[in-house]
């Protein structure tokens, strides 16, 4: 099984209104080092010019990029692996494309849907939205802290906690089973996104030496 970092960040150029290279580059310097690169709005070849220059700085920062949705793209580019949501390729179809070796990531919104992820070819399950968000549009029902803590108990693979979460509420969601939590809105809003990220770590790791 493998071990997540504990922050999981996730850019968004609609919410920040900068580049997702501008976006990487201070979340690595915050001391991010697990990156999905999400750009709903990119076509094909934009996405895939992103995650290339994207890679560049968290190869140098020693941290992982994980493309959002596209198998192919993060293939092409290199990346680390991919994350999908349960409209998008089939994870046994990515893990074809990728191999054995990348990481692949798979979002579900209940019990049922995440106890389903847990027997597939997925390193990590993403479960959420854990509070109300605004990140998404058509957002799933909000899954609450009680349900996360039952999938986090019956899931053996590790659970990537998303959704409205903010930085006061981050202890809560990790003693319900989170190995990991996503955050952006909570971190792109911010006038000084590195100062945040770090917040974040701070607080999360100090929770993991109690």
């Amino acid at each position: 099984m493998m071990e997540l970092p504990k922050l999981y960040a996730i850019t968004d150029c609609q919410l920040s209104n900068c580049t997702s290279v501008e976006i990487v580059r201070m979340l690595l310097d915050g001391g991010a080092r697990i990156i999905q690169l999400r750009d709903k709005e990119a076509s094909s070849r934009e996405l895939l010019d992103q995650a290339r220059d994207c890679l560049k700085l968290t190869r140098e920062a020693g941290a992982m990029l994980i493309i959002n949705d596209r198998a192919d793209v993060a293939l092409i580019a290199g990346a680390r692996g991919v994350h999908l949501g349960q409209t998008d390729l089939p994870p046994q179809e990515a893990r074809r494309v990728l191999g054995e070796s990348r990481i692949v990531g798979f979002s579900t919104h209940n019990l049922e849907q995440a106890l389903a992820a847990d027997a597939l070819p997925v390193d990590y399950i993403a479960v959420g939205p854990v509070f109300p968000t605004s990140t998404k549009e058509n957002p799933d029902p909000v899954v609450g802290l009680e349900n996360l803590a039952r999938i986090c108990k019956a899931a053996r693979k590790p659970v990537v906690a998303i959704g409205g979460i903010r930085l006061e509420r981050a202890e809560e969601v990790l003693a319900a089973g989170a190995a990991s939590i996503a955050a952006i809105g909570d971190i792109l809003s911010s006038n000084d996104v590195a100062n945040r990220v770090q917040a974040w770590i701070q607080v999360m790791d100090n929770r993991g030496s109690q």
